[in-house]
């Protein structure tokens, strides 16, 4: 019998983890606490495009998409003043649009629909995990079920169990960080609003919120996800009571008829462990970092994770993943995980300020905003989920110095398509879309006049040519070509002068076998 990889929890990530690995043909068994699918509140709601299509590579990218609500627009009003708009171009016919609002419970029952038609997924709920031993030939997790104790092994495990994970303590890794005093009122409100398109508002000092802000999201089903920042003693039960929560709500949407579906209050934190992979247990999601979600950067950020996980447990379970490979999760994922943490808490400090200092700055910001266009560049509501790029990754052949010294990082700026970046998408002559064309394993890229003969002793690869308008895209000339990694990463663009010798050394390293 083939041993599985453990996942715990069945939330998203967990989900689409086993799902990844069932693409590569890897068995899982899904260890989940609660005794069933609990669909309460929205939570999570906006999914960006490059994580729709990993989505997609397990069949769900489409249909989280239909089940939601695209926008293009956003606003930002400080006070009754409106001081920014933004809108996002729609996309080429066949590609994904740039986020979609699907609510989290709603992403759920899909991947569960999926999951159970999985064969080689065996989702188990009411299984809290309660102890954990690893040794050199896999994992073993104790198990407190409805039946009594037991144990579980499996060759490997993914610990995908939400911020108060069990696996995490079990590890008795830290989750350094540190909490916002403010907390933040989250409500789902069906109401039929006056709305020509659906838009993402944020409203700064609105006179129904003082000194503080407020953040209005469309879902499906005439829903709207209501978002109040409130001082930290705010008690969510007085204010159903009091009617307080009621006139909330009308602040926002008029004196017309709602449902209040949904009402929670949180405090926001931004944490982390000191490493995602201990042994053979790999952290994602919150279980391996927690973030304000202005941006929208967590559940995006953890089926990021699990991704990056499932083609290097795959490939480290059946021998073409060298020795270096799975070392290499925490080094990519661990250094998104830093870098979302520090974009989320650069706009937390906009958002909730600390001190005088950050309070004065915010105020200065808003006001000028008012008069100075340039000013509203200034304001932080948070910045949009992207993916990462992996450039100094061991897997990624490295680009030319002076294109990493000119590599653009500040936040929502477009990545040239250098090896360690997502490679970018594109229609093919055939009406089909590049990624879709990418391979399970490795894929070559090549230009029309590319040499690309694959020698046998490296990783399975697939050769996709290119036209040259595409070869263009990436910088490959007439005569490059690319590899691209099962996660759809660049991991090196070659020149004509490289190929195809050069293909060897790109692929080994890329599978982990150095250079």
């Amino acid at each position: 019998m083939i041993e599985p990889v453990l996942v715990v929890g069945a939330g998203p990530v967990g989900m689409t983890g086993a799902l990844l690995l069932a693409r590569h043909g890897v068995p899982s068994v899904v260890l989940e606490t609660l005794p069933g699918r609990v669909s309460v509140g929205s939570r999570a709601i906006c999914v960006q495009r490059d994580v729709l299509d990993l989505l997609e590579r397990v069949g769900m990218g489409r249909g989280v998409v239909d089940a939601g609500v695209t926008w293009y627009s956003g606003r930002m009003f400080y006070r009754e003043h409106e001081v920014f708009a933004m809108s996002f171009p729609e996309p080429p016919p066949g590609q994904f649009p740039p986020f979609v609002n699907t609510p989290q419970n709603l992403i759920e029952r899909l991947l569960e629909e999926r999951v159970r038609a999985e064969p080689l997924i065996d989702l188990r709920y009411d299984h809290t995990v309660v102890g954990l031993d690893q040794d050199d030939e896999g994992v073993t997790l104790g198990l407190s079920t409805p039946d009594g104790p037991t144990t579980v092994r499996g060759t490997h495990c993914i610990a995908a169990d939400g911020s108060r994970s069990a696996v995490r303590g079990l590890l008795g890794l830290p989750f350094d960080g540190h909490s916002f005093d403010d907390r933040f009122l989250i409500t789902d409100v069906r109401a039929k609003l006056d709305n020509p398109v659906p838009e993402r508002r944020f409203y700064f000092d609105p006179a129904w919120n003082p000194g503080r802000q407020v953040l209005l999201h469309p879902q499906p089903e005439s829903v709207w996800r209501i978002d109040w920042q409130v001082p930290r003693d705010f008690d969510l039960d007085a204010e159903r009571a009091g009617g307080g929560l009621d006139q909330r709500v009308r602040q926002v949407i008029g004196d017309i008829d709602y449902e209040l579906i949904w009402a929670s209050s949180y405090r926001f934190h931004q944490r982390r462990v000191p490493r995602m992979l201990v042994g053979r247990v790999l952290l994602a999601g919150d279980a391996a970092h927690l973030m304000s979600p202005f941006g929208a950067r967590g559940m995006n950020s953890g089926l990021a994770d699990v991704e990056n996980a499932a083609w290097k447990l795959a490939a480290a379970r059946t021998g073409w993943g060298g020795p270096g490979l799975l070392d290499t999760y925490d080094r990519e994922r661990g250094a998104a995980a830093t870098e979302n943490l520090r974009v989320t808490a650069t706009t937390m400090r906009f958002l909730v300020p600390a001190d005088d200092a950050e309070r004065a700055h915010r105020h200065d910001v808003l006001e000028r905003s008012l008069r100075d266009p340039a000013a509203r560049a200034e304001i932080n509501s948070g910045k949009l989920a992207e993916p990462f790029w992996y450039l100094d990754s061991p897997l990624t052949t490295p680009a030319a110095a002076d294109d990493l010294a000119a590599f653009p990082t500040d936040p929502g700026l477009p990545r040239p398509p250098l090896p360690g970046v997502l490679c970018p998408d594109a229609q093919l002559p055939n009406g089909g879309r590049l990624r879709d064309g990418l391979a399970a394993r490795f894929t070559v890229l090549a230009a029309p006049h590319a040499e690309v003969g694959i020698p046998v002793t490296t990783p399975d690869a697939t050769v996709l040519r290119l036209p040259a308008d595409v070869a263009d895209l990436l910088r490959l000339g007439g005569d490059g070509a690319a590899v691209v990694r099962p996660d759809g990463y660049l991991a090196a663009v070659l020149p004509a002068d490289q190929l195809p010798a050069g293909l060897t050394g790109a692929l080994r390293r890329a599978a982990g076998w150095g250079g």
